[in-house]
């Protein structure tokens, strides 16, 4: 089963590249990936057009599920709105044989700032408690800060009982965005992958324009960061789980890792 994960595409702002977007959807379209997970700000500014483009741009993604949440510029100007009539909820479930996706919507009107609410801790709970399968939850903002993005400001404000709360459950993977920069952290049995922005000039230092792929075959999880602008990719990590109540899992080369893929050994051009 491939997973791909996408975040801030900003569709609407002066810096979208409207060349990476078409490499975007025809990389993914290539792969097959089987689910797309969509980690926020797919508009700008959380505008009426914004969101109608934006519609039109994920569905030209050829895929079965596809799994979205609203990212803090989807709710400027009561875009969270908006956000419900073209998408539908803002907490999406997904569930097969193989995995368990939970989106939670982790902004707050109008400002940057990320807040979960111990009213949604009984929904993570409840859809991710059962080991029998890989579980992700998905969100917008960062639990945990990335280094090379500057001051710290937009946390979720409970962020702290939301880690417990992963870690507790033992959620395999929490995938998110808004630093548009990639990162992996792990955290007890719990890896934390933060998406860059596949789509925007928006990028930190001499960052690229990417997103994440996940291949899940049997107990293991390949992670590999795409790089939009060359068409290449790197292996980012490698996960083995194991499903049943005394689940155990070992983790490889995934723990805070950043790399700028020129001139870096390791990778491979399939696009």
């Amino acid at each position: 089963m491939r997973i791909a994960h996408i975040s801030d595409i900003h569709i609407g702002g002066t810096n979208f590249v409207p060349d990476w977007g078409e490499k975007m959807i025809e990389m993914i379209n290539r792969i097959e990936a089987e689910i797309v997970l969509v980690s926020g700000d797919h508009t700008d500014d959380g505008y009426e057009h914004e969101f109608e483009k934006a519609k039109e741009f994920l569905a030209r993604i050829k895929v079965p599920h596809m799994i979205v949440v609203p990212g803090n510029h989807d709710s400027r100007n009561e875009g969270y709105t908006i956000f419900e009539e073209i998408f539908g909820t803002r907490f999406p479930y997904f569930e097969n044989e193989e995995v368990a996706i939970l989106g939670i919507d982790s902004t707050e009107p109008d400002i940057d700032d990320g807040h979960i609410g111990r009213e949604n801790y009984p929904l993570i709970e409840q859809r991710l408690s059962a080991r029998n399968k890989l579980r992700i939850l998905v969100l917008h903002h960062h639990l945990i800060p990335i280094p090379g993005t500057g001051r710290e400001r937009n946390i979720p404000v409970d962020a702290g009982d939301v880690l417990r709360l992963c870690v507790d459950l033992r959620v395999n993977f929490v995938l998110c965005g808004h630093k548009h920069l990639p990162w992996y952290w792990m955290l007890e049995d719990t890896c934390f992958i933060t998406a860059g922005t596949a789509t925007s000039r928006r990028l930190k230092g001499r960052s690229y324009p990417s997103f994440n792929v996940m291949e899940v075959e049997d107990s293991r999880v390949i992670v590999k960061e795409v790089n939009v602008a060359q068409g290449s990719w790197r292996i980012a990590g490698k996960m083995n789980f194991v499903t049943g109540e005394e689940s155990k899992k070992g983790t490889e080369a995934i723990r805070g890792m950043y790399f700028p893929l020129q001139g870096k050994a390791g990778i491979q051009t399939i696009f």
